[in-house]
C-alpha cells in the first residue's frame, strides 16, 4: 500500500512565542488547504514553562521562580497542565478532522496520532505502551486532576514505560483541524519543575514530589546509554512514518510564512493579555 505524503518540519530551538505561533499558523494553513498534514519537531530557547489554555497563571504558577531560573513562559492554545520544556523533543501533528484515518473522538484520534510516538520509543529499545485507566477511581481521577503539573499522572492512551509516564501531550480542534503537540522527555530536573508551581503548603509539595517519582520518568533514566537529541529525532521520525504509515517530506517555510508566524507570535503569544488571560 502506498504511503501518504505529509510534510515534516524540524524548526530547531525557537523562542516560546514563536513555537506556539508556528503551530497555530500550520493549523490555519492546513485548514485553508495551503499545505497537507504536517509533523513538526522543535526545541525551546530559552527552556520554557508552558501552561494550558485554561490554567490560571497567577494562581497556579510561581512566577518568581520562572524568572529566577531564566525560563520562558507561554500559554498554549491547547488544554492540559504546566509543562517544563527543557531537555526534551517536542512534537506537533496538524491534520484535518476529516482525514480518513482520524477517528471522530478526541481520545481515539489521540491514540492514532500517538502510535507514532509509541513506535519511536520502541525504536530506542524502550517497551512503551498506552495507559488505559481501568477502574472507576482511575477514570474519575482523569476528570479531576489534582495537580497543575502535566506529568503528574497518565491519562487515556498516554505513553508509559514500566508503569511511568514518558510523554505528555495535549490536543485542540479548531477550523476543522486537529493540533496535537507534546513533550518527549530525555532528562528531567524534578526539583526545578516543582519549584515552578504554587502549593498550599511545603508538606503538600513534598508529598506530590514523592508521588511524582512513581508516576513519571525521563527516557535517559531508563537506558544505560543516554539518548542524544539527534538520536531521538531519528527514532521518532521513523516512528511516525511507520506508526502512521507515512512518507515524511522535509519542508522549509517561505519568507512570507515566517513573517506571518512572527506576527502571530507578537500579537498573541508575547502579549500579557493572552498570557495572563485567566
Amino acid at each position: 500500500m502506498e504511503r501518504e505524503k505529509w510534510l515534516f518540519i524540524d524548526s530547531g530551538n525557537c523562542d516560546p512565542a514563536y513555537n506556539m505561533a508556528l503551530d497555530e499558523a500550520l493549523l490555519t494553513w492546513h485548514s485553508e488547504g495551503k499545505i497537507p498534514p504536517v509533523i513538526r519537531f522543535y526545541g525551546w530557547n530559552p527552556a520554557t514553562l508552558s501552561i494550558g489554555y485554561f490554567q490560571k497563571a497567577e494562581k497556579e504558577i510561581n512566577l518568581e521562580a520562572v524568572k529566577n531560573y531564566g525560563l520562558g513562559f507561554v500559554r498554549r492554545p491547547t488544554g492540559g497542565r504546566g509543562v517544563l520544556h527543557d531537555k526534551e523533543l517536542t512534537y506537533s501533528v496538524i491534520v484535518s478532522e476529516e482525514h480518513p484515518n482520524m477517528p471522530k473522538t478526541v481520545t481515539e484520534a489521540y491514540r492514532v496520532i500517538s502510535e507514532g510516538i509509541l513506535q519511536g520509543f520502541r525504536n530506542l529499545g524502550l517497551e512503551a505502551y498506552f495507559a488505559i485507566p481501568r477502574t472507576e477511581e482511575e477514570k474519575a481521577g482523569l476528570k479531576n486532576p489534582r495537580s497543575a503539573v502535566c506529568f503528574d499522572a497518565p491519562s487515556w492512551y498516554e505513553l508509559v514505560v514500566e508503569g511511568r509516564k514518558v510523554a505528555g501531550s495535549a490536543q485542540t480542534r479548531q477550523k476543522g483541524v486537529i493540533l496535537q503537540h507534546g513533550s518527549i522527555l530525555l532528562d528531567l530536573d524534578e526539583n526545578k519543575l516543582f519549584d515552578l508551581f504554587v502549593y498550599p503548603s511545603d508538606r503538600v509539595r513534598e508529598r506530590m514530589q514523592r508521588a511524582f517519582k512513581s508516576k513519571a520518568v525521563a527516557m535517559n533514566e531508563l537506558r544505560e546509554k543516554p539518548v542524544t537529541p539527534d538520536e531521538a529525532k531519528q527514532a521518532f521520525h521513523a516512528g511516525f512514518e511507520s506508526g502512521l504509515n507515512l512518507d515524511l517530506q522535509p519542508y522549509q517555510l517561505s519568507d512570507e510564512q515566517k513573517r506571518e508566524v512572527e506576527q502571530i507570535a507578537e500579537t498573541r503569544y508575547r502579549s500579557k493579555e493572552w498570557t495572563f488571560r485567566r
